[in-house]
């Protein structure tokens, strides 16, 4: 599949672009994550200690009771319904993570193309029907169906043979599609991605020693891709203080000479402006607006601020706006500050800026953070998912359907298996990966041993 999609070439990339508004250079990176990602799972497919195959073996003679030969390993749930995204129209959409962990985990693939780009989602569906005709793989390995409306998505949620969902879009959408499979005679499960504010934590030894640098830092992240990523820093949270003071106008400067950018559709850049309204109506005020733009399609950076007394007592504030904004959120004290951490709700990231100090000081913060998150960071920035197997993009809910599981790295594997276990089973009926002989020679948990012969 990874060959398949190189060999499209640039009209790839250029219909992409018409479709999204998303520049060129910004595409032709996305496509080199997406093909890495390919290739990453094929190793990891190879490799096969995946399968987690684990063998205790007989013992005839164990007192008082036998023990009879017991194994299992992981195997494909069978077909799975994909719901790309438009925020990556290449990473996140038809030969996206989902659809890559899915095929790795043996299952078949339906995706349901995003309305926003359809001519990318049939480039690409048709690089990965090339795929599976040269590699000898069954018709039906992988289908694609286009469609705006909800019923076409439905269809496939609801159809008797699906056994599993990945969804990668908004809070709303994630929801119903996680509704309509527990209605369902079978219930299935939904693994759905559904945004996050990712909060950032600014500590008081930081702020004195690198508040400019970390507000430079901050407002690059607030604004890349003009917000549309899943990992955007939507709300920052930090202690009153004249550094913080500094910080604030930094920041406020900073977003005030942000060009604006061009959204990647109407509806979403609508939705924008409906959700930094939204927090507006709730009291929270403006600290400064970026650049201004007359299109309809594009949108301007924001900065909002609240007292974290308002964001106590309003959870509104904590409610993603996707786009190129965050709120400022200011504690009077520590107290203050740790009450804020309890109340959020679940994220796909926090992040907590601060000197080795700080950090000490802070330790019950970050296991407070761990409570609430996916993926804690140290003096970075949530935007920027690497691939790779630690990786971890999932978090509580509401941030996802399923905390257990990651839509990114090599464990997105495990959402689409399950356990099977083959008790007293002749080694010529077993499946390769628990034969006697190790045919394979993949890692196995053997009497409790790791071991590879």
């Amino acid at each position: 599949i990874a060959d398949e999609i190189m060999a499209l070439g640039d009209p790839l990339i250029q219909r992409c672009s018409e479709e999204t508004g998303l520049p060129e250079v910004r595409l032709t990176g996305e496509r080199g994550r997406t093909v890495g990602q390919l290739r990453l799972f094929a190793q990891f497919v190879r490799e096969g200690s995946w399968v987690d195959a684990r063998i205790d073996g007989a013992e005839p003679d164990r007192k008082p009771v036998p023990r009879p030969d017991v194994r299992s390993m992981m195997k494909p749930l069978g077909p799975v319904g994909i719901f790309g995204a438009s925020n990556f129209p290449l990473a996140f959409s038809v030969a996206g993570g989902d659809t890559t962990s899915a095929l790795a985990a043996g299952c078949t693939v339906v995706v349901k193309a995003h309305p926003a780009h359809p001519g990318t989602c049939e480039l690409v569906g048709t690089a990965i029907l090339n795929a599976v005709r040269r590699t000898g793989m069954p018709e039906g390995t992988f289908s694609m169906v286009h469609g705006p409306s909800v019923d076409v998505g439905l269809a496939i949620v609801r159809h008797p043979l699906i056994t599993a969902i990945g969804f990668t879009g908004s809070f709303k959408g994630g929801k119903a599609i996680f509704d309509e499979a527990n209605r369902r005679k079978v219930p299935v499960p939904v693994y759905a991605e559904m945004g996050s504010t990712n909060p950032v934590f600014v500590l008081p030894r930081a702020l004195t020693l690198h508040g400019e640098a970390i507000s430079m830092g901050l407002a690059a992240s607030v604004t890349q891709g003009v917000g549309q990523f899943c990992t955007n820093p939507g709300i920052v949270l930090l202690e009153h203080s004249a550094d913080a003071t500094a910080f604030k106008a930094g920041l406020a400067n900073t977003i005030e000479q942000t060009p604006a950018g061009i959204m990647l559709t109407g509806a979403i850049r609508n939705n924008f402006q409906k959700g930094v309204e939204k927090l507006l109506a709730s009291g929270v005020s403006i600290s400064s607006r970026g650049q201004a733009g007359s299109d309809g399609m594009v949108a301007s950076a924001c900065l909002l601020e609240a007292s974290a007394r308002s964001f106590l007592e309003d959870h509104t504030l904590e409610e993603e706006v996707f786009g190129p904004s965050t709120l400022v959120v200011t504690a009077d004290n520590r107290a203050e500050l740790t009450d804020a951490a309890q109340k959020l709700s679940g994220h796909l990231t926090a992040t907590i800026h601060g000197t080795e100090e700080d950090l000490t000081e802070y330790r019950d913060l970050i296991g407070l953070l761990e409570q609430k998150v996916g993926r804690l960071v140290i003096n970075g920035y949530p935007t920027g998912v690497e691939v790779c197997h630690s990786m971890v993009h999932g978090g509580p809910y509401p941030s996802t359907t399923d905390s257990r599981s990651t839509s990114v790295g090599t464990a997105a594997i495990f959402r689409f298996v399950r356990p099977v276990c083959y008790q007293n089973f002749p080694d010529s009926l077993l499946p390769d990966e628990l034969k006697e002989g190790n045919p394979l020679k993949i890692w196995r948990l053997v009497n409790g041993n790791r071991k590879i012969d």
